[in-house]
């Protein structure tokens, strides 16, 4: 049998509403959601003993490996596939850890597309997203990473949205914010009903960007309120020329900044390593 490897994009929230907590303790959000061309890389071996093994710059910052999702996504879909084939999964880690870019969402999507490839399963096999909406809010839209809105817990996903390239750059000040952490400062902070979110609707860049002004990110006031640092981010990329708009991704603290072409993309992130070289830059491409 052969091995398989599958890309693990990383995940960009260009918006991010919050309305409120469910009664399942979960937070009902509408998020668009766009991937990076900066993405980890997972390995199954399905002849190896069940296992994984950590790789990459960034394989120090997982964590125990009996806590990854990508084996918590395995469990799930062989809790629903009888006599699933798992095998040893190999994961190269580039994508910051706890730092709103859905990285470890985005390894357990990987996982499950490779499981459903070993195992013969079918892409839109409904087992494949039942054991991803049990494994994390973020594990569905990164199923198939392609630009969506994500409503509900995570689990309401639009059709695929058309959007144009956007020439991006990602920093992180190299500190991480838990996503539970910052929801739960969140609730602290905000007990009155919640804005609710205006349509998303777009057909041009310029209508797109317009779009954003208006709609933000929820959580970045209350994650700079526990890392302060991002405000420094947020200024850092809001004075790089031919800077559009700079935001913070989902809870944090990797910010984006937009910009015209890629070539402003890679000069901005250029003159910001010479500023910056203890932070984590990086220019991409975001869709």
């Amino acid at each position: 049998m052969e091995s398989f490897t599958a890309r693990a994009p990383a995940k960009i929230n260009l918006t991010l509403r919050v309305a409120g907590r469910r009664s399942d303790g979960l937070h009902e959000i509408e998020s668009l959601v766009v991937f990076s061309d900066i993405s980890d890389e997972l390995g199954l071996d399905p002849l190896r003993p069940r296992g994984l093994e950590m790789l990459g710059p960034l394989r120090a910052e997982c964590g125990p490996v009996v806590d990854n999702l990508v084996l918590k996504a395995a469990g799930a879909l062989a809790a629903r596939v009888f006599d699933l084939k798992i095998g040893h999964f190999a994961l190269i880690k580039r994508i910051p850890v706890a730092a709103g870019l859905g990285g470890g969402s985005a390894d357990a999507a990987a996982a499950l597309r490779l499981l459903a490839q070993a195992n013969g399963l079918r892409p839109d096999d409904p087992r494949l997203l039942e054991a991803a909406r049990v494994t994390g809010a973020d594990v569905p839209v990164c199923l198939d990473p392609q630009p969506r809105i994500m409503r509900g817990a995570g689990e309401v996903l639009s059709a695929v949205v058309k959007l144009p390239p956007l020439p991006s750059v990602l920093v992180n000040p190299v500190v991480a914010l838990p996503t539970r952490q910052v929801f739960e400062a969140f609730d602290k902070l905000h007990t009155g009903p919640l804005t609710q979110a205006a349509p998303l609707s777009f057909t041009t860049r310029d209508e797109l960007l317009a779009l954003l002004q208006t709609q933000p990110n929820d959580l970045e006031a209350t994650a700079i309120s526990l890392q302060p640092v991002i405000t420094e981010v947020l200024s850092a990329l809001r004075d790089l020329p031919s800077c559009q708009l700079a935001r913070m991704s989902g809870s944090g603290a990797t910010c984006f900044g937009l910009f015209d072409t890629q070539e402003a993309a890679a000069s901005a992130a250029r003159q910001l390593r010479t500023k910056r070289w203890d932070w984590w830059i990086e220019e991409t491409t975001l869709g």
